[in-house]
C-alpha cells in the first residue's frame, strides 16, 4: 500500500475509530519496544519501525503514535553516533501495563495484530510481571536482588559495559545510567554505586564526567556521584 493510499484509508475512519486504532498503536509499539530492549536497553528506531509496521502498512501511519509516545514521556530518543536510539521510559511501562492489565483499555488482539513475534512478546511480559511480583513478595531478598558479592557484580558489570559498548557503537564510552538499567533489579542501589567506586578504585573502570546533551533528571538520577559530591555520567573500561 502506497503512503497516498494509507492516508486514505486513514482519513476514511471516523475520530472515534481512530481513537482506538492509536490506543492500540501505542501498546503494540511500547510491547514491542519493551521486547527489543529487554525492558531496560535503547533500541535502534528502524529496529522497531520494522517490527511495528504490518502488511500493508507504512512507517508514516505511526508518525503521529510516536510523537504523542514521546510527548507524554512513555518514550525517549537520543543520537548515538548518528544513529536514533529510542529508550522505553519507567512513565512508558507504567503506560504499557496500563494498556495490557486495564479493562478500561482500547487494547485488545484482532486477526491482523496478533502474530507469533508479538504473542510471544507479551507472554515475556506477562512472565516478566509475575517474577517481579514473586521477588517483591519476598521482603528479604527484594533489595539485595541475586547479586551478593563484589566478584558477582564486577563480572556482570563488564560483561553489561561490553554489551553496550559493543552493540550501540559508543566508543568506549558507556553512560553509567544504561549500566544501572541493563543490570536492573539483580543488584540493590547502594551495591551498584558502592562496587562501580570500588572498580574505579581498582583501575578497572574510569568514571567519567562528561557532557550528556540528551540528560534528564532520571538519568542524572541513575548516574553516579563520586566521594567529593561530583557526578560521573560514563564509564570507561581500562585495559580491556
Amino acid at each position: 500500500m502506497s503512503e497516498k493510499d494509507e492516508i486514505a484509508v486513514s482519513n476514511t475512519l471516523t475520530p472515534e475509530e481512530q481513537a482506538v486504532w492509536d490506543g492500540k498503536a501505542k501498546v503494540r509499539v511500547l510491547l514491542n519496544l519493551w521486547d527489543l530492549g529487554g525492558g531496560k536497553m535503547m533500541v535502534k528506531k528502524g529496529d522497531l519501525t520494522k517490527r511495528i509496521v504490518r502488511t500493508n502498512e507504512t512507517s508514516q501511519r505511526y508518525v503521529e503514535v510516536l510523537g504523542e509516545l514521546q510527548a507524554t514521556g512513555a518514550i525517549e530518543y537520543s543520537l548515538v553516533n548518528r544513529v536514533t536510539l529510542v529508550e522505553l521510559t519507567a512513565k512508558g511501562k507504567e503506560v504499557l501495563a496500563q494498556g495490557l492489565k486495564s479493562r478500561d483499555s482500547l487494547f485488545e488482539f484482532d486477526g491482523s495484530q496478533i502474530g507469533t513475534r508479538l504473542g510471544n512478546s507479551l507472554l515475556k511480559w506477562i512472565r516478566h510481571q509475575d517474577g517481579a511480583a514473586s521477588v517483591a513478595v519476598d521482603k528479604g531478598k527484594a533489595d539485595v536482588g541475586t547479586i551478593a558479592s563484589y566478584d558477582d557484580f564486577k563480572a556482570v558489570a563488564i560483561d553489561v559495559y561490553d554489551s553496550l559498548n559493543r552493540d550501540y557503537n559508543l566508543d568506549d564510552l558507556v553512560p553509567i545510567y544504561r549500566m544501572r538499567r541493563a543490570i536492573g533489579e539483580m543488584v540493590g542501589r547502594s551495591e551498584f554505586n558502592e562496587w562501580l567506586l570500588e572498580m574505579q578504585a581498582n583501575d578497572i573502570f574510569q568514571l567519567m564526567a562528561g557532557d550528556m546533551r540528551d540528560i534528564t533528571p532520571d538519568k542524572r538520577e541513575d548516574s553516579i556521584i563520586i566521594p567529593g559530591g561530583t557526578l560521573r555520567y560514563y564509564a570507561k573500561r581500562l585495559n580491556p
